[in-house]
């Protein structure tokens, strides 16, 4: 009996071991258990912020362009509303303009141009900076300057080095034994300088990209072809670019999308003169809506409209690429 009662005494005692009481939960209480509903509002909570973003900076945007294409506005009617709806009209009058065949053919030298020469440096210097030399995480930091600087700062940069009077280019030239360019001011040499800026400008990214994705590749896959004596032009052909294509693609797509919409490089250099001589789909369609005394918004809205078109027609090529690798 004393025993009995004294092993009941010490399980009371806080710090001691002693039989559990049976009337004492053995742990904590278990959390309410939540339905599927519960989880479905957490989902839609979480989902919540980016669709509000997606819809005010994105689909609304559109929605409008669209909207301003399909109607004919003037300043009065875009601020007042009442806009006659006109169609397809501004799209005829766009396609029976004069100017759409020389800007869209400048559309397609300027990206197709800029996008060779981007990925094409781009992945020479990838290939270089995969060395790991002594300073080379310096340098490639240095490589990053034009794309982080901002556009308005390179495209005076550029327009400052190709001037035709007191341009280092020109200037460079003349020690060369070669007379001025103008570089702006020629319909000869105004896309190509142009063309030139952006290309410096896009290099870094394809740098970046490219890099990163040499990097992911096995070195051990470069081993193997050595020693099955493959040189080194075979195992970057052979084996680097085969295992590089997935990169590659989405580094061209996102090339193009950007450079299909560049504008403010064009027009803080050459406006998009002389002459029409380096006007693109973008700077045709703010000249349109934004440059002249009299704005054309719904022919400017329809031009904007087609570069979306362009790029979303690439997108789902890419895409539907992407699907066929994966089954395949």
């Amino acid at each position: 009996m004393n025993t009995t009662a004294q092993s009941a005494d010490t399980s009371a005692v806080p710090g001691r071991t002693g039989p559990a009481d049976p009337a004492r939960p053995a742990g904590p209480p278990a959390p309410p258990s939540r339905g599927p509903g519960s989880q479905q509002w957490a989902a839609w909570g979480f989902l919540a912020p980016v669709i509000i973003y997606l819809g005010v900076f994105y689909a609304y945007p559109l929605y409008r362009n669209l909207d301003l294409s399909l109607r004919d506005y003037t300043v009065r009617s875009f601020v007042q509303g009442g806009a006659p709806f006109t169609g397809w009209g501004n799209y005829r009058k766009v396609f029976d303009d004069p100017t759409f065949l020389p800007a869209l053919e400048h559309t397609v030298i300027f990206t197709a141009v800029s996008l060779l020469f981007q990925y094409a440096v781009g992945l020479a210097l990838a290939v270089f900076f995969t060395q790991h030399f002594r300073l080379s995480s310096t340098l490639r930091a240095l490589f990053l300057v034009p794309w982080l600087l901002p556009l308005i700062v390179s495209a005076s940069t550029w327009s400052w080095m190709l001037d035709s009077e007191s341009g280092i280019v020109n200037t460079a030239l003349g020690w060369a034994g070669i007379g001025p360019v103008h570089w702006l001011t020629s319909p000869t040499w105004s896309l190509v300088s142009v063309t030139i800026a952006n290309i410096w400008i896009g290099i870094p990214f394809n740098l970046v990209v490219l890099h990163s994705g040499l990097e992911a590749i096995p070195a051990s896959l470069h081993e193997a072809a050595a020693i099955d004596g493959a040189n080194a032009w075979q195992r970057f052909w052979r084996v680097t670019f085969p295992l590089l294509r997935p990169v590659s693609a989405i580094t061209v797509l996102l090339g193009l999308v950007y450079t299909l919409k560049v504008f403010d490089i064009i027009w803080i250099m050459t406006k998009g003169g002389p002459s029409d001589s380096s006007t693109t789909l973008a700077t045709w369609s703010y000249r349109l809506g934004f440059g002249n005394l009299l704005p054309r918004f719904g022919p400017g809205a329809a031009v904007g409209n087609l570069l979306v078109v362009i790029a979303l027609v690439f997108g789902l090529v890419y895409i539907r690429a992407q699907r066929k690798q994966a089954t395949a």
